[in-house]
């Protein structure tokens, strides 16, 4: 048989875990995918607007999802202090509280278990055929901060003592040190 085509059969089987018709524990599987996006998201990538690029829909079911997980408690929206036309969106408490019943949780479970080498391998897998997919259609998919092309690092020494300071070149600001492992919706992988 194919590995490749077999692979990406086992992948569609993996994928009814994170889509699924109806609702799980009082989510749909795309309530389920904000709020997830949302807990891991950098504060660029906290808007509507990234929302509704990262779950691939419009704004207006964006709005929709977030509404749903407003009431619910899950999330809280909050006006931006830089731009008082910008929303920025958070997952509360009781939201963070309510990811545990992730239907993920089972593939994160599955994953945690292998070797380390494994699991990076795995990982990595999926990032370069993200990355060959984007190429083919021209777009680029959402990581992490420290993967981006566009994340600055500065290092100075000063009596022995190295500081790292951060910064993301394409909004012109400065990143927490914790903000580096969170998701971006412009991110943009180094080409080789």
């Amino acid at each position: 048989m194919n590995l490749a085509r077999e692979s990406i059969e086992l992948l569609e089987q993996a994928a009814r875990i994170l889509w699924f018709e109806g609702t799980k524990h009082g989510l749909r599987d795309r309530e389920w995918m904000a709020l997830r996006f949302l807990s891991r998201a950098n504060r660029f990538s906290r808007t509507p607007s990234a929302l509704a690029s990262y779950v691939g829909t419009t704004r207006g079911t964006a709005s929709f999802i977030i509404g749903e997980l407003e009431r619910l408690g899950y999330l809280e929206r909050k006006r931006s202090a830089t731009d008082k036309r910008s929303v920025m969106l958070s997952v509360t408490q009781q939201g963070k509280k309510f990811l545990v019943r992730d239907p993920v949780n089972v593939l994160i479970e599955a994953i945690a278990v292998l070797d380390d080498d494994v699991k990076i391998r795995f990982r990595d897998t999926f990032r370069h055929v993200l990355d060959q997919s984007d190429a083919a259609e021209q777009r680029h998919h959402t990581d992490v901060c420290k993967r981006c092309i566009f994340l600055r690092e500065d290092r100075t020494t000063t009596d022995g003592k190295t500081t790292v300071e951060f910064s993301c070149r394409l909004f012109r600001a400065p990143i927490a040190e914790t903000e580096v492992d969170l998701l971006c919706t412009s991110f943009e992988h180094h080409r080789q």
